[in-house]
């Protein structure tokens, strides 16, 4: 996969791709609407961050590129690249128990934090995708 030239996009499976790693400047989309809600983006190497009506949805430390990215109210999906390990948070229902797959194996449960927060540590190589679901317990 590569990154997504675009920063943000409607996949043809209907889920959205966004992110790109390799910019050396910080770079950022708004108002992308998608599903009647308005998203943004923002990416470069050190950071992605998507907000989706003006609240935090996605964060990677470093930047990441995030395909096929898909949320409902059961679970959470997407693959991610990025050229390092990424520490990635993800706003979920608060205090909530959470099991998490990384590349189909199952790590364990999580519970979200009073804001929701649930971080999770990703090894990565480049050029390698590694796909995440979180699915609510």
């Amino acid at each position: 996969m590569a990154v997504v030239k675009d920063l943000i996009t409607v996949t043809d499976n209907h889920t959205l791709s966004f992110g790109d790693y390799s910019l050396t400047q910080k770079t950022k989309k708004t108002d992308f609407q998608f599903e009647g809600d308005l998203y943004k983006v923002k990416t470069y190497h050190t950071i992605t961050k998507l907000e989706k009506n003006g609240m935090m949805v996605y964060e990677s430390v470093p930047g990441t590129t995030v395909h096929n990215f898909s949320a409902t109210d059961a679970a959470v999906s997407f693959q991610v690249e990025g050229p390092n390990d990424a520490q990635i948070t993800l706003e979920l229902e608060p205090e909530m128990d959470y099991k998490v797959f990384v590349d189909d194996t199952n790590v364990g449960r999580m519970k979200t934090n009073l804001g929701g927060k649930l971080n999770i540590s990703i090894e990565m190589n480049p050029e390698q995708v590694v796909s995440v679901k979180i699915v609510k317990q």
